[in-house]
């Protein structure tokens, strides 16, 4: 049995001592693929995982990039579903508000508990189980509540449903990030989260023209009958990722693999409490999230206020600046095969802060253009942020991601405050509210690129995970073999040769 295979032990993270002694025994990376099993993984154990190739990485990573993109859809579907639910109810713009931190509350309990503790217990397999299987209780909640009409009920069932896609935030970010060679990590996110942007433009357009075309606003008959579809296709997912082969990549993976970078990037061992990077990052990705959202909230308004226009002409604005959304990712994802991630997050972020300040000051259709470029340039903010940040991390590094992802709850906060600045003075002057949040967050890239540089330019460079003449950089296969080679050389038998270890 594989070292890490097998009994889940007490503690969740590994000590130094304990990799250090699994080193010369650890498994390879091809073993790691061959025992892509449903058994419990201790995340103290190494797996081989650490030095996994592009090729090894391909099946498992398009799996969960399809889960991505029908997570995106399932979601984009779940918008429209709502405003269904509230133009049924008449809820008010205060209670909607309540909805919205419902759903985004959920992100600030699970990760840093629940959510966090199963990943690091049981691993991402489970972890994308639990997601799925608790979205998919959320989705049958919402039945009973339409049949009841309850305000109370959505809200219960919003937040269901935000626990189980928390869940799955937990596990998919984090494992997108770290399995296959680490340099392309940034780029691994980006176009999964890429392809979770086009599921959530398309929903929309498919349930305007197909699912809810010509029917009665406040019939709730369809909502119910889609929310059963949803429920189903999300417990058939889970059945699907039970049976996939998943490679588990442990804390203990990701401690050997940053000591092995440690001559590229300086990396020392550091306890969580002075992972200072990893702080900053949750602060900024609470402000970036909430300052996205608020923008989101009040694009509709925004345009109706700004152009003079209908609200279902200001929807079709809203669309376009979703699908540069989506452009938008795959553009980033491009740059960082040429260019540093940091840059491209610096670059991003300052296209977002300059076109926040332009829409707060242009009246008229160029107002909106203005906010719809802002869409496009945060396209790239959340995956870069999150994989810059559990850059290091080391054996902290899932505990870390779930730190990040709780931050997502942001959301649930600075909505609420543009709409009260929105109902007291204008939707333009109401931008400043994210404007503060997207500051906040363009914080973040100047310190990467000024005080973190070395660190993340040594993670991009290292060639852990690619081939050279003597095997995969990084693999135990590899080492054992330049072993071999070094005692041919000096002419030791093998005999001599297990004695001299």
């Amino acid at each position: 049995m594989p070292f890490g295979i097998g009994k889940v032990g007490k503690r969740e993270e590994p000590e130094l001592t304990e990799i250090y002694e699994q080193q010369q025994r650890r498994p390879s990376n091809v073993e790691a693929i061959q025992n892509m099993q449903r058994k419990s993984v201790s995340n103290r154990g190494l797996t081989g995982a650490s030095a996994l190739t592009v090729r090894q990485s391909i099946l498992p990573i398009t799996l969960v990039t399809i889960l991505f993109f029908l997570w995106g859809f399932a979601y984009g579907l779940l918008d429209v579903l709502n405003a269904k639910f509230q133009n049924s109810l008449n809820i008010t713009a205060a209670k909607a508000g309540g909805l919205q931190g419902a759903y985004f509350g959920a992100y600030l309990i699970g990760p840093p508990t629940y959510s966090g503790w199963i990943v690091r217990k049981f691993g991402y397999r489970w972890t994308f189980i639990v997601g799925l299987c608790i979205y998919g209780v959320g989705a049958l909640m919402f039945w009973p509540s339409a049949v009841k009409r309850s305000f109370g009920g959505f809200c219960g069932s919003l937040f269901i449903v935000g626990s189980g896609l928390s869940t799955l935030e937990t596990s998919a970010n984090p494992f997108i990030a770290t399995c296959g060679p680490p340099r392309l990590s940034e780029f691994r996110l980006e176009i999964s989260q890429s392809f979770q942007a086009i599921g959530s433009v398309m929903a929309p357009l498919l349930a305007s023209r197909v699912f809810f075309k010509n029917t009665d606003p406040t019939d709730l008959s369809n909502v119910q009958w889609t929310y059963l579809g949803i429920a189903g296709f999300v417990f058939c997912l889970a059945v699907v990722f039970f049976f996939s082969p998943i490679p588990e990549v442990t804390d203990a993976d990701m401690a050997l693999q940053a000591e092995q970078c440690a001559g590229l990037t300086g990396y020392v061992d550091k306890p969580l409490r002075n992972q200072y990077k990893l702080f900053f990052g949750v602060a900024a990705q609470f402000c970036y999230v909430g300052a996205q959202v608020g923008v989101a909230s009040q694009f509709i308004k925004y345009s109706v206020e700004s152009a003079k226009i209908s609200d279902a002409a200001a929807s079709d604005r809203y669309a376009i600046g979703q699908g540069l959304f989506a452009i938008g990712r795959f553009a980033a994802a491009g740059l960082m095969m040429v260019m540093k991630p940091r840059w491209v997050l610096m670059i991003f972020m300052t296209g977002v802060m300059v076109f926040i300040a332009c829409a707060m000051g242009v009246e008229g259709e160029g107002g909106v253009a203005m906010l719809t470029l802002v869409l496009f340039f945060e396209s790239c903010v959340f995956p870069t942020i999150f994989t810059l940040s559990i850059r290091g991390l080391g054996r902290h590094t899932k505990r870390g991601s779930s730190w990040i992802v709780a931050a997502v709850s942001g959301g649930a906060l600075f909505p609420s405050l543009t709409g009260l600045v929105a109902d007291n003075k204008t939707y333009h002057i109401a931008m400043c509210v994210p404007l503060v949040g997207f500051f906040v967050a363009f914080a973040f890239p100047i310190y990467l690129n000024t005080v973190c540089a070395q660190e993340l330019d040594g993670f991009r460079e290292t060639k852990i995970g690619y081939h050279d003449e003597d095997g995969t950089i990084g693999d135990i296969s590899r080492e054992e073999r330049r072993a071999s080679v070094v005692h041919e050389e000096k002419g030791i038998s093998p005999v001599e040769k297990e004695v001299s270890y």
